[in-house]
C-alpha cells in the first residue's frame, strides 16, 4: 500500500510531486483553512475550483509551492468544528468524513506519483490518513491500473510525537484491515471458492499468531450443521466453517464476529436473474469483513477477546443442490461429552434457495455462542430489501436496543453509514411454518430486511448483546470509485466493526 509518514517542516518548502491544499466551499468561490495556502486557493478558483467536498483543481507548483504541481482539494461548506491537527477533531464530525473523501480524491488525483505531501492532516490526521490510504486503493490482480497508486504520502502535522504516531499507527491499520477485506470481495469466484478463502484466512491468522479451526464438509456432516451444508450442496466446491481467535493475556469481554461468506451465490434452484448476476461475487463481503477485523484487532491488541467465523458455502444449482421444500436441520449445539457430539437443532422449510445467508449464518451463530460471548457482531449482505430501504451506502442495523443504536452510531462516525432498524414482533410471525420450526422467508414480500433479521435473533443465545449489519448495498460499489472508494469491495463495515471492538475493550 501507499506509504505514510509524518512532518512538522512548512509544506510550502517540501520539495515533493504534489502539494494538497484544502479548500471550504465559500460564497464567492474557495476559501484556504489556512492564510498560508490563500494564494493557491485563489489560484484554483480562477481555475475552477469550487470548494465542493471531494472537487480537485491541480496547478503547477513553479514559483508557488517547493512542490511540483499543488492539488486543491474541496471540504464542502463549513461545519463548526475544526480539527487541532492530531485527530482531534474525532472521525465522528462529519468533518472528518469530508476529510477522507476529500484525501482520498487527492489520492486519485496524484496516481503516478512518487512522493505528495499532504495538508489535510492539519485539519484531522486521522482521517487524512486513512482516506490517503483507502483513496489510493488499487485491486490489480487481473488488470494493470493506468497509473500505478501513489508511492508515499508525508502527513503534515504540528508536532510528530507519540500521540500524533499512535494516530497514524491507528488509522493504517484500520485501511490495511478494509483493503484486505477488499482483495477477498473483489477476487473472482472461480479462484475465491470455500477452500481458498478457507486456506487465505487461515495463512493470514496464522501469520499473525491467531489460532485457527477451520471444519471441511466431513466435519460439518459429523457435528451437524445443516444450513451450511444444505447451501452449499449443489457445489463441486464443498463448504467450509473457519475459526479464527485472538485471545490477548488481558481481555475485558469476549467478543464474536460472524460473517456470511457465499463466495458466489447465483440463488440456487431459485436462480437469480441474469444481469448483475456477476456481483454476487461480492456475497461473501461478510466474512471478509470480520476476518479481516479480528486481523485489525490483534494488530492494535485491543484488550478484548475475539472470536471470528466465516461461513463458507458456494450456492449452486444442480443435481445436488438443496431445493424449496427441504427441510434441514441447523446445528444445535453440542454436548459437554467427548468427541463434542451435536445436539438436535433448529429445522427450517426451505422455501426459497436464494435465502441462503440466513442458513449458513444460523449454524455459524450457535456455534460462535457456545464460546461464552457477551457480545455477537453478525454482518452479511443479506437482502436485497436493505437496499430498496436505505440505499447502496447505508447499512441497516439491527438487534438487541442498546448496541445496535451504539453501532449504527459508530458506523456514521468512522463514514460507512448506518441506520438503527426496528425488529417489529408482528413479522416474526412470518416465519411459522406449519411443517417445521420456521421457513426461511415470509409469505409477505414486505420487510424483508427485518425479517431476516428476525430469523437470525432465533440462533443467538439468551443473554448475549448482539447486532445485525446487513451491508447488501454498501460492501460493493458498482459504480465509479467516489471520495476514498473504490469500484468493486468497498471493505464496509470493516472500520464499523473495528470501532466497535475499540468501545468494547475500553469498557
Amino acid at each position: 500500500m501507499t506509504r505514510l509518514s509524518l512532518t512538522t517542516a512548512d509544506p510550502l518548502t517540501l520539495k515533493a510531486d504534489a502539494l494538497v491544499v484544502a479548500a471550504q466551499q465559500g460564497a464567492d468561490g474557495p476559501v484556504a483553512l489556512d492564510e498560508r495556502f490563500a494564494e493557491l486557493v485563489a489560484a484554483a478558483g480562477l481555475a475552477g475550483a469550487t470548494g465542493r467536498t471531494g472537487g480537485t483543481v491541480t496547478l503547477p507548483g513553479s514559483g508557488r509551492a517547493g512542490a511540483d504541481r499543488v492539488v486543491v482539494v474541496g471540504l464542502g461548506k463549513p461545519v463548526p468544528e475544526a480539527g487541532d491537527g492530531a485527530g482531534g477533531s474525532g472521525p465522528g464530525t462529519e468533518l472528518a468524513d469530508r476529510v477522507r473523501i476529500a484525501a482520498g480524491a487527492a489520492s486519485r488525483a496524484v496516481a503516478g506519483h512518487g512522493k505528495v505531501v499532504s495538508t489535510l492532516s492539519l485539519v484531522d490526521a486521522a482521517a487524512a490518513a486513512e482516506g490517503h490510504l483507502l483513496g489510493a486503493y488499487v485491486f490489480d490482480t487481473y488488470k494493470k491500473p493506468s497509473a500505478a497508486p501513489v508511492d508515499a504520502v508525508v502527513l503534515a502535522v504540528p508536532s510528530a510525537n507519540k500521540a500524533a504516531k499512535q494516530v497514524l499507527e491507528r488509522a493504517t491499520v484500520a485501511a490495511e484491515s478494509v483493503a484486505f477485506a477488499r482483495d477477498l470481495v473483489n477476487s473472482a469466484p472461480n479462484d475465491l471458492f470455500p477452500a481458498e478463502f478457507a486456506r487465505r484466512a487461515s495463512a493470514a491468522a496464522t501469520k499473525a499468531g491467531l489460532s485457527v479451526e477451520v471444519l471441511d464438509e466431513k466435519a460439518l456432516a459429523k457435528g451437524g450443521y445443516g444450513g451450511i451444508l444444505g447451501v452449499g450442496a449443489g457445489s463441486s466446491r464443498p463448504p467450509r466453517l473457519v475459526r479464527i481467535a485472538y485471545t490477548p493475556a488481558k481481555s475485558s469481554a469476549t467478543v464474536a464476529l460472524v460473517g456470511k461468506g457465499i463466495t458466489f451465490d447465483t440463488g440456487g434452484i431459485s436462480i437469480k436473474p441474469g444481469p448483475k448476476m456477476d456481483q454476487m461475487t461480492s456475497d461473501m463481503a461478510g466474512a471478509a469483513a470480520v476476518v479481516a477485523a479480528v486481523l485489525g484487532a490483534a494488530r492494535l491488541a485491543l484488550p478484548v477477546t475475539v472470536i471470528a467465523y466465516a461461513a463458507l458455502a458456494e450456492n449452486m444449482p444442480s443435481g445436488t443442490a438443496y431445493r424449496p421444500g427441504d427441510v434441514l436441520r441447523h446445528y444445535g449445539g453440542a454436548s459437554t461429552g467427548r468427541g463434542r457430539a451435536a445436539t438436535a437443532g433448529k429445522t427450517v422449510h426451505v422455501l426459497n434457495t436464494d435465502a441462503e445467508g440466513r442458513l449458513v449464518l444460523a449454524d455459524a451463530i450457535v456455534r460462535a455462542c457456545e464460546d461464552g460471548p457477551q457480545y455477537l457482531l453478525e454482518t452479511s449482505t443479506l437482502t436485497g430489501a436493505q437496499v430498496v430501504a436505505l440505499g447502496k451506502r447505508t447499512m441497516g442495523v439491527m438487534g438487541t436496543p442498546a448496541l445496535r443504536d451504539r453501532v449504527a452510531e459508530l458506523a456514521r462516525s468512522v463514514g460507512e453509514g448506518g441506520w438503527a432498524m426496528p425488529l417489529p414482533e408482528h413479522l416474526r410471525e412470518g416465519l411459522d411454518s406449519p411443517l417445521a420450526d420456521l421457513q426461511n422467508i415470509s409469505n409477505e414480500p414486505a420487510g424483508g430486511m427485518l425479517v431476516a433479521g428476525h430469523y437470525l435473533a432465533e440462533f443467538v443465545a439468551d443473554g448475549v448483546q448482539w447486532v445485525h449489519l446487513d451491508v447488501a448495498g454498501p460492501s460493493f460499489n458498482d459504480g465509479k470509485p467516489y471520495g476514498y472508494t473504490a469500484s468493486g469491495g468497498t471493505g464496509v463495515p470493516v472500520r464499523t466493526l473495528l470501532a466497535a471492538l475499540a468501545e468494547i475493550a475500553a469498557g
